[in-house]
């Protein structure tokens, strides 16, 4: 999961410091790397690095970022490696010049990488699957053969993306002299929304994951780009939006709305704090049809995600609602940590207890999912350690027991808790005392209050229907395989902190 950005000014050139601004607002999708480009005068200005926005920029590589329009990228791998050489946002030189940020996961990479390199005469420098991403749609530009473009052979070149490409891709890209350009998949699995935002010195636009990066940035939220569309803006401001597929269907992904985006955020019309809201309602029915709750003396969230839910149920259960457990905010996000070591070490440097309000009673937590269980394994130990005399617990998620091949770091079936394994399984892996998990058809409705033009969204890591189609056991074993020589490698190909036109370190 990453998180992109693009925005185009119709007459400011200081583009980059409302790049960073937007990047640190979607610092939540990725934490493993960070990257900017701008265009100025016909010129590419980059800078991209391992580590978090704040770390990666400094005052003087954004003095150098000049431009009236630019992308931006955060990062957490799920293909390729987490190496230098893997930071967005990536570049090709022919045809015109084009920078690209890419957010979810191709299916089809190793088909795409053959062609490539036997048809379209390309070379792929890394192991991304974003680099193919982008190096498709350029030899499918290039084709056209023109020395000026428009947005028809934008639109054009997208369309033959989409019948080349499989699986989870909402894109952003940007060509020096002409402006910056969007696409989602048509599946529309992973978001992009489009946004404007009217000043006295002109007119500003803005592509982004999530629309809490717009609106903090003060834009007016225009549309969520649909699934297979494509948005084009050129220099002077003009939008171009078209279908660019006859197969375009909505299957969001639904872990959007149970951990990775924000709870202020709009997703295709679809609240993602009410969502969990709902969610929390949902779970309390549940918990009230199968448990005495009379049992249950206090609700506490594991904090930041459930917290939404977990407030609710508590309030649907008439129980006692606490904040116990306390998050250190200067530690990640412990579920998209790279490596399951740091993982582990990272839960009790992330978390602490008060203790009173655990000592001698029957606590609930609440947590968005369970997905390896290593976090929850350590939480009911330390809740157990503050003194509580018996700990449940509540995922507002169903059983994550299968591999999720769109952009989310659950490539491995043996990495998830729930795999092969029933509630009392799960339940006695984790330490806990009693267990439960939301229904997946009850968090489908959660979801789809928001929207009900959506009807299918995918829940593949929930119910191992993969919504592409082409997914099967042999690659899933491969991707299985792939991750484990990602975790073991660094393939430092070359330093990322490069610049394509002017130097900025």
């Amino acid at each position: 999961m990453c998180g992109i950005v693009g925005i185009l000014s119709t007459t400011k050139k200081d583009i980059a410091i409302y790049i960073y601004d937007a990047l640190t607002i979607l610092q939540h999708r990725g934490q493993d790397a960070a990257g900017i480009v701008t265009a100025y005068k016909g010129r590419f200005y980059m800078r991209k690095s391992n580590g978090l926005v704040k770390n990666v920029f400094r005052t003087k590589h954004m003095t150098q970022l000049l431009g009236d329009m630019g992308i931006g990228h955060v990062r957490y791998p799920t293909s390729g490696s987490s190496s230098n050489a893997e930071v967005q946002p990536f570049y090709v030189n022919s045809p015109y010049g084009i920078t690209f940020a890419h957010n979810g996961n191709l299916t089809n990479t190793k088909q795409l990488s053959q062609e490539l390199f036997e048809q379209d005469l390309r070379h792929i420098n890394t192991n991304s699957d974003s680099e193919i991403l982008l190096n498709v749609f350029a030899s499918e530009l290039a084709k056209l053969q023109k020395q000026r473009i428009n947005e028809s052979d934008i639109f054009n070149s997208v369309s033959q993306v989409h019948k080349r490409v499989r699986g989870a891709y909402a894109a952003i890209g940007m060509i020096p002299g002409y402006g910056i350009f969007g696409f989602r998949d048509p599946n529309g699995i992973r978001p992009l929304i489009l946004g404007k935002r009217i000043t006295k010195s002109g007119t500003k636009y803005m592509l982004a994951s999530e629309s809490v990066a717009l609106r903090a940035l003060g834009y007016k939220i225009t549309q969520d780009i649909k699934p297979g569309e494509a948005v084009v803006i050129d220099r002077k401001g003009n939008i171009f939006i078209k279908q660019c597929t006859k197969k375009a269907k909505y299957s969001l992904c639904i872990f959007e709305f149970v951990y990775f985006a924000r709870p202020d955020s709009v997703i295709d019309n679809i609240s993602v704090y009410k969502s969990r809201l709902r969610m929390g309602e949902k779970l309390a029915e549940k918990i009230h049809k199968e448990w005495d709750i009379n049992n249950i003396d206090v609700v506490i969230p594991i904090p930041d995600t459930s917290r939404v839910a977990a407030l609710q149920l508590a309030h649907k259960l008439d129980v006692k609602y606490s904040e116990g457990l306390i998050r250190n905010r200067y530690i990640a996000r412990t579920f998209i940590m790279p490596g399951q070591k740091l993982r582990k070490k990272s839960v009790r440097q992330k978390l602490s207890t008060i203790e009173l309000e655990f000592k001698n009673k029957n606590v609930l937590l609440v947590d968005d999912s369970i997905v390896r269980g290593t976090t929850s394994e350590q939480i009911v130990q330390m809740a157990r350690d503050a003194g509580a005399n018996k700990v449940f617990f509540a995922s507002a998620a169903p059983a994550v027991r299968y591999p999720n091949v769109y952009g989310i770091d659950m490539a491995s079936n043996k990495e998830l808790i729930a795999h092969n394994k029933n509630i009392d399984q799960i339940c006695k892996a984790i330490g806990a005392d009693k267990l439960i998990y939301q229904d997946l058809d009850d968090l489908i409705w959660c979801v789809q209050q928001g929207n009900k033009e959506i009807n299918t969204f995918d829940c593949s890591c929930f119910n191992g229907q993969y919504v592409t189609n082409d997914i099967d056991q042999d690659y899933l074993e491969h991707i299985e395989f792939l991750r484990g020589n990602s975790t073991k490698k660094n393939n430092n190909t070359c330093e990322a902190s490069e610049l394509i036109g002017n130097d900025v370190e």
